[in-house]
């Protein structure tokens, strides 16, 4: 511990290095002002700039830059000027220069812009420098981006941290799902990304309320275009298919974006509507909706592999967006959006768990299953947003509903020291929910008032049936089982969510002071039954397994926040008073639980940006949770075929704590990008989940336990482009390290995790006949328990190489090759994949015709193996994956 407060210490002690400014004003020898003059700070004998700034039109330029050196070295340039050197005190100054004329006669001129520049708060990327010839999109040449990463859900990370705000021209159109835009915009359309730091989306609180995120500005070559990115495809064994239609337009007053994409080849993109960026907290609340799936069929694993590799889909994705201002004042703004999905998917997996000799299983024990499954989706969303966003006030009311009808299938075969049980199981599970937030910042004398309104009605029905009956049966918690032909487990759950609040924020030099009070209300209930069959009828299985609960809470709050902010430091310290109010009600039981407690939960979060290129983070905050819906419950649920679950502990109290400190470097002379950062959580629960595990199944209990898992995090990153070689290459390593509780048998285990990973990022466009990308990710982990006195090691690594050829002109030639392995004792399994592509472009139309040939190796099978230090066992899981097929496609742009 006193390791962390050292680190936090150093980190923060940082601040105290003293900060100088100078100011003034750069002129030629006739007395005028001279523009986009550079002025450079550097400490004498070193050849390291500590800061720079580009002049004016009024030829003022102002450096701010951290040393301890006496003195300093202050170095003016500009064209058709003769340079100047002075080394001045380092101290506060104002300093004006006059340059003289030293015009030069030059017979050759190249002009070369900067691919990187900085500007205040603002980094901007010219996107020509980064891309390939073989890339088509903007997601495509964000990745290169140093600083910059894309996940694989397709959010975007800027310095290890999700961006809040993804625009277009500096229009909001997606509200953070940006995923259609980032891969549907041609890269042809866009002149250059901008990475806005330390973003506040609300106008009115700029330069009042600081933000610790970053946002992403994607600015078009022309300020009216209408674009957009097309393919169609078809390809065999199996028969297969693809279509992406995709026209937008990016206007001064209005915005669109339509949206059709389906296939069967494996392609996720329905995802594409999902949340990526949920904006700030003063934009009023906004959630990813999804279905309460309290129970589940069983589900077959899936890979770690692009998905390309082993979705067996069959998806129909329509969305469309628009934006449009609906007066003459451009501030307001009317968004609407609605998308619907269609899909179907096939999954099917191998696994086997091996249970090593122990107090609890004496003999060990072994446990292999086959599950086959059918994801059938079907689900809807359509929203709108009225919004102003302007210096003189904020609005915003946002009106989302959501439906969800889905139905899953599985087929499993789990074998056992019990024998072989084969059971069918189908789930159908209707859902919807409707959500209105609204916030509202008005200005009144010197203060600003803020209103905001949450609302959310949802509801869900759930229906599990099991055939037979006798696959879910365990001697040790579900006997009653074998009695059935069939079972079905009914669920019904609706939730109302209100929430409102109110705050003023008093502004006084550099220092904004928030007063805030507030109400949250949730109303739920659940109500289910367990039913078994035996002659085509159902009949309840008794109370035992039947729930008629309420879950109600209340909690008013009031806190103050403190927000600072000037040219280097931004802090933010919030102080809330929570009351928690929470009642349970069992009607079947009778029972009740309450909780009424009050508790402190500040929260504080500071950067400071020295030396113009180095920004320094620390945030600490310590949350209280009493548990949720679902957290209680007193009859047992079947929460999937094979395992029956009951919570009938006391509420859950957890506390929990974290602090954190983290450094970044970005410095746009000479593209160099690196952070580094420590993240200590701690909690204090006072229950535990206890497991049964056997060959016929598992059961879960929460008891009474007070238990404190601790966790930590170090984390650095560096990444550099080569301009001279085209190259951008960047490098990662995290280590992690925690202590974690459980119950096996009413045994408690406590187990140690460590684990590292190094991750390597390469491309290069250096030659103009081949372009490269290559990424590497290696992982150590070593899990003990203590308990037990055993330990499982595990490694492992995934590799992704993209190899471009351009043998001619308009010929492309591409090789992918992935690779993932891992490895524990004397097993080790490796998956590699092949493919094969060329494309011909048709210059003059900008059509490319492409043949792919994937998965060259016909390898139909995943194969990984895993340890749970917990229970001291080892699986194996092998999973079926899609085999070779080719595909013929024709991609084209819309404009």
């Amino acid at each position: 511990m006193n390791k962390i407060f050292l680190f936090f210490f150093l980190s923060i002690s940082s601040f105290s290095l003293a900060q100088s400014v100078i100011t003034g004003k750069v002129s030629d020898d006739g007395g005028q002002p001279i523009p986009s003059a550079s002025v450079t700070v550097e400490e004498p004998g070193k050849d390291a700039i500590l800061a720079f700034s580009i002049t004016n039109s009024k030829g003022e330029y102002k450096v701010t830059f951290t040393s301890n050196e006496p003195n300093i070295e202050l170095k003016i340039k500009a064209f058709n000027q003769k340079s100047i050197l002075r080394t001045v005190k380092n101290q506060n100054q104002n300093i004006d220069f006059k340059m003289d004329s030293d015009a030069t006669e030059i017979k050759e001129v190249k002009l070369k812009s900067k691919i990187i520049t900085k500007k205040g708060d603002t980094i901007s990327y010219d996107l020509k420098a980064f891309e390939s010839k073989s890339d088509r999109t903007l997601a495509d040449v964000l990745k290169k981006l140093p600083g910059v990463e894309v996940n694989k859900d397709g959010s975007i990370l800027y310095q290890g941290e999700p961006i809040n705000k993804f625009y277009v021209n500096g229009k909001d159109l997606m509200e953070g799902g940006y995923g259609t835009i980032n891969n549907s915009l041609p890269k042809d359309a866009v002149q250059r990304v901008e990475v806005m730091e330390n973003h506040q989306p609300v106008k009115i609180l700029q330069d009042k309320v600081p933000s610790q995120n970053a946002a992403i500005n994607v600015k078009l070559k022309r300020t009216v275009t209408m674009t957009g990115r097309g393919e169609v495809g078809a390809g065999f064994d199996p028969l297969l298919w693809n279509v992406k239609l995709t026209p937008m337009f990016f206007g001064q007053k209005n915005q669109w974006v339509v949206n059709y994409k389906a296939n069967n080849n494996g392609e996720t993109v329905e995802k594409e509507g999902n949340l990526l960026a949920f904006g700030n907290r003063f934009e009023g609340r906004r959630v990813q909706t999804a279905q309460s799936s309290w129970i589940s069929v069983e589900s077959a694993d899936t890979p770690n592999l692009p998905e390309k590799r082993y979705l067996m889909n069959n998806v129909h994705f329509f969305s469309a967006n628009v934006l449009i201002n609906p007066f003459k004042n451009k501030e307001w703004e009317l968004k609407a959006s609605a998308n619907y999905s269609n899909n179907a998917v096939s999954r099917d997996s191998y696994f086997e768990t091996v249970y090593s000799p122990s107090n609890i299983f004496p003999n060990g024990l072994t446990v292999s299953q086959d599950v086959s499954n059918k994801f059938y989706t079907n689900s809807t969303k359509a929203e709108l947003i009225f919004s102003k966003n302007a210096k003189k006030g904020f609005f915003k009311n946002t009106t989302t509903w959501n439906g969800f009808w889905n139905a899953d299938r599985a087929d499993a075969t789990r074998i056992s020291e019990t024998g072989t049980k084969i059971g069918a199981e189908a789930i159908e599970s209707p859902t919807g929910s409707f959500q209105n937030s609204l916030s509202t910042i008005i200005p009144w004398k010197e203060k600003l008032v803020n209103f905001m309104s949450y609302l959310n009605f949802k509801n869900d029905r759930q229906s599990l049936n099991v055939t037979p009956g006798s696959y879910s049966y365990n001697a040790n918690s579900f006997p009653e089982a074998n009695n059935y032909e069939q079972l079905q487990q009914n669920i019904g759950l609706r939730t109302v969510e209100v929430n409102h609040s109110a705050s003023v924020g008093f502004t006084y030099k550099k220092w904004t002071l928030t007063p805030e009070v507030g109400l949250n209300l949730s109303f739920n209930n659940m109500n289910s039954l367990l039913s078994g069959s035996t002659s085509g009828s159902f009949n309840s299985l008794g109370d035992q397994f039947r729930n008629e609960m309420q879950w109600n809470q209340l909690q008013p709050y009031s806190q103050i926040g403190f927000n600072y902010k000037n040219n280097a430091l931004n802090f933010n310290l919030t102080l809330p008073m929570n009351f928690y109010g929470i009642d349970y009600q069992d009607q079947v039981r009778n029972i009740s639980r309450e909780v009424s407690r009050t508790v402190f939960e500040p929260s504080m979060f500071l950067s400071y940006d020295f030396a113009s290129f180095f920004k320094i983070w620390a945030f600490g905050n310590i949350n209280y949770n009493f548990g949720n819906f679902g957290a209680l419950y007193g009859g047992y649920l079947l929460t999937n075929p094979l395992n029956i679950s009951i919570r009938n502990s006391p509420l859950p109290e957890n506390i929990n704590r974290s602090i954190g400190s983290r450094l970044e470097y970005r410095n746009p002379l000479n593209n160099l990008f690196f952070n580094v950062g420590y993240s200590f959580n701690n909690s204090t629960n006072n229950l535990i989940a206890n497991r049964t595990i056997s060959g016929n199944g598992n059961a879960i209990e929460m008891i009474a336990f007070k238990n404190s898992p601790v966790s930590q995090n170090e984390r650095a990153e560096i990444g550099k482009y080569f301009p001279k070689f085209k190259s951008n290459i960047s490098t990662s390593f995290t280590n992690r390290d925690s202590n974690s509780f459980s119950m096996l048998f009413g045994e408690m285990q406590e187990s140690k995790n460590n684990g590292q990973s190094f991750g390597f990022k390469f491309n290069n466009t250096y030659f103009s006949w081949m372009s490269l990308d290559y990424n590497i990710s290696l992982n150590w982990n070593q899990n003990k328990n203590l308990t037990q006195n055993t330990e499982f090691t595990t490694s492992g690594w995934n590799h992704n190489l993209a190899l471009f050829v351009y043998p001619f002109e308009n010929h492309t030639i591409g090789f992918n090759w992935d690779d993932v392995s891992s490895k524990t004792l004397n097993e080790k399994y490796r998956n590699a994949f092949y493919d094969l592509s060329y494309q011909y472009t048709w210059a003059k139309k900008k059509i490319d015709f492409e043949v792919k040939w994937l998965n060259i190796a016909n390898k139909n099978l995943y194969e990984v193996i895993s340890v749970d230090a917990a229970t001291n066992s080892i699986s194996r899981t092998a999973i079926n994956i899609r085999p070779s097929q080719v595909m013929f496609t024709v991609k084209f742009n819309f404009k």
